[in-house]
């Protein structure tokens, strides 16, 4: 049995994490069981979630975690794309992982009012006494990674302007079609709803947000969300 770490439900989605919703729905692609535990994140071999344990295999990062799945398991989340499908697939997910991500993680943690409405809430698990220093600590450590990585060092505006382009361009190659390559969701598909359902949490304020509203997208969201989380989706 597959046991997959991850944070637990958060801003009416099934996790706070992209990543951890991403593994999620690679894990249901192909069809395979497994349990939720959200006490493991200081167990976390690299210090984040998701990691899975695959009967004492332990497996750290979305990405590693998907390659497990096509060596062990035989699954192939692209059958059907042809070479250039499978590279512009690779090219949207590292847009979306290394790119929008700090875009939307900024906005969250270094925004007051959405630190307390979303990530400030990610604590309450933690015992009370130590809690609000570790929530300080915390968000002093995320603002910090998004300036060395470079995103925290522009202004608002330009961060609004780097993720409205990463989003347009999303909605520009899915275009009318119901998956990123047609009428099947392949691997890429899982990363890209992470993040546009991350994207359209409405209790968030900010450009970056606002401008995930693509009509196209909402739709997809909605249909992704209806095809692996049809009880979060109802």
């Amino acid at each position: 049995m597959i046991i997959l770490y991850t944070f637990g439900p958060q801003f009416g989605l099934p996790d706070p994490s992209p990543f951890v919703l991403k593994t999620m729905v690679q894990l249901r692609m192909a069809g395979l069981d497994f349990t939720k535990d959200s006490k493991g994140f200081l167990k976390a071999p690299k210090g984040k979630l998701p990691f899975i344990d695959d009967d004492g295999e332990i497996i750290a990062d979305s990405t590693f975690i998907r390659r497990h799945i096509e060596k062990k398991y035989g699954f192939d989340f692209d059958a059907g794309l042809s070479v250039e499908q499978r590279a512009i697939a690779w090219a949207l997910e590292r847009m979306c992982e290394d790119h929008l991500y700090f875009a939307l993680l900024h906005e969250r943690w270094a925004h007051d009012a959405n630190f307390a409405r979303g990530p400030a809430q990610i604590f309450n698990m933690v015992p009370a006494p130590v809690r609000g220093a570790i929530r300080v600590v915390a968000r002093h450590m995320i603002v910090k990674t998004c300036r060395l990585q470079g995103t925290g060092r522009h202004s608002p505006s330009e961060i609004a302007e780097l993720a409205e382009r990463d989003l347009d361009a999303l909605a520009t190659l899915l275009g009318g079609k119901p998956y990123l390559f047609g009428d099947r969701p392949c691997g890429a598909d899982a990363t890209l709803f992470s993040f546009v359902a991350h994207a359209l949490v409405p209790i968030f304020e900010g450009p970056v947000h606002a401008t995930a509203a693509h009509a196209n997208l909402v739709a997809y969201r909605d249909r992704l969300m209806a095809l692996y989380f049809p009880k979060t989706a109802a």
